[in-house]
């Protein structure tokens, strides 16, 4: 089979593609014929540095990227009870740890996958795997009826998916992006929305319950600055924060954390209902093929993706 290797960290000239052994899926695992694939920022971060892929995917080279499938089942582990040769499967494989997502085929375990609902293809599965899966982990828990949430970067890859499922969940929704987007984070069902470029948030909002920050310095500071007292701000860059961000949120008493995304068939099978009933509707801007995975992964690092790109396999 065709997969894309990376022998080590460096620029998109490092994602190299091979003919190599097809897996063999162990007694819990199925393995999947891959027809599309989700990338997101992650990627290219453990692609540029060798240290993240040490901590990712351990020390051992090649590793093959990708955590994001959609495709078929074409056989089976021993012990698998939820899937049968034929079904359609979506889901984030072994996430921290080796996806191997970039390649034609992949095992992936039984506790990982979902059924792609009838009405959706590969490509929109595979759109809604990681960024939506961090997106409902971070929110499903904590936010309810009729909280204020502030959700930063909305017409982002989780940004997207966070304001559909916040007011799934009955929140009021305020979020940022450029102008041009504004149309784009409305049309999700956003209440109200903040150019960043021309508003500074913490100058009109306060009491909010909940901020999703996607940045980390001065906006997750000025995100404190605009949570009510018992609120929650969750930062997804990372739970390294510095000294004066720790304080703010002492002061106030917000509850300020960090959350990495985890492979998850429960939360999976929560997707694929909402794909159903469609109160999620993932944007794929742009679809590239396997062999331009390079492309997919400069097109993220411009930092400008509206929703998610796909790689067609």
């Amino acid at each position: 089979m065709k997969a894309i290797i990376l022998e080590n960290a460096g620029g998109v000239e490092n994602l190299i593609i091979k003919d190599i052994a097809q897996p063999t899926p162990n007694d819990h695992e199925v393995l999947v014929k891959v027809k599309a694939i989700s990338v997101n920022p992650v990627d290219y971060k453990v692609r540029r540095n060798n240290d993240v892929i040490d901590k990712f995917m351990g020390k051992e080279r090649p590793v093959i990227l990708g955590w994001d499938i959609a495709g078929t089942v074409t056989a089976v582990g021993n012990k698998v009870s939820q899937f049968k040769t034929g079904d359609q499967v979506f889901g984030m494989v072994n996430f921290p740890g080796k996806g191997n997502a970039y390649a034609e085929y992949v095992a992936a375990p039984e506790h990982h996958l979902a059924i792609i609902p009838s009405s959706i293809s590969f490509e929109v599965a595979a759109a809604s795997t990681l960024a939506a899966l961090t997106a409902l982990q971070v929110l499903q828990p904590r936010v309810k009826k009729g909280d204020r949430v502030l959700i930063h970067a909305g017409s982002g890859g989780v940004g997207h998916f966070a304001i559909q499922i916040a007011k799934a969940l009955g929140a009021y929704v305020v979020t940022t992006s450029s102008a041009k987007n504004k149309d784009f984070v409305m049309a999700l069902g956003a209440d109200e929305h903040i150019d960043y470029k021309a508003q500074a948030f913490e100058d009109v909002l306060s009491d909010m319950d909940f901020v999703l920050d996607m940045f980390r310095g001065s906006i997750l500071f000025n995100s404190l600055k605009v949570t009510k007292e018992g609120g929650t701000v969750i930062s997804l860059p990372t739970g390294d924060f510095d000294e004066q961000t720790i304080a703010l949120a002492k002061a106030r008493k917000i509850n300020l954390s960090w959350v990495l995304v985890q492979s998850s068939a429960k939360d999976m099978n929560t997707l694929a209902q909402m794909l159903q009933e469609g109160s999620l509707k993932p944007h794929v801007s742009k679809l590239i093929p396997f062999a331009k995975m390079d492309q997919a992964h400069l097109e993220l690092e411009s930092g400008r993706t509206v929703g998610k790109i796909v790689v067609s396999v």
